[in-house]
């Protein structure tokens, strides 16, 4: 059995590697908050599995949440965009730019080619 990482990045990483954490994330993206009972149309999988995915979210610090009652309501955490920010800052050089910030530049500079915005 593979030993799991302790590195913050690598489980981060890890747990927006599946489909169904992706698809809870983009409906979590669309709301300020988002009750658990409320995601599973938008991954199509049953309740205990959906309460899993977002286990594996928090525990990656991808979402927060807050039990109210007998509900327990979802968010993006606030530096999320910050933490993969800095991920990406570590395996590219200048981290990641807007596609619209891109230019292309061969060799010859009359030849340079400018990205579509």
């Amino acid at each position: 059995m593979a030993k799991r990482s302790t590195d913050p990045d690598i489980r981060l990483l890890a747990a927006l590697a599946d489909p169904a954490r992706m698809e809870i994330l983009r409906e979590l993206a669309g709301s300020s908050e988002v009750c658990a009972c409320d995601l599973t149309t938008c991954c199509d999988v049953r309740q205990p599995t959906v309460s899993h995915h977002l286990k594996v979210l928090r525990n990656a610090g991808a979402v927060r949440s807050e039990r109210r009652g007998n509900r327990v309501y979802y968010w993006i955490s606030p530096d999320l965009n910050e933490r993969l920010a800095g991920i990406a800052q570590t395996i590219m050089p200048g981290g990641l730019i807007p596609l619209g910030a891109l230019r292309r530049q061969a060799p010859d500079s009359s030849q340079a080619a400018e990205l579509p915005a």
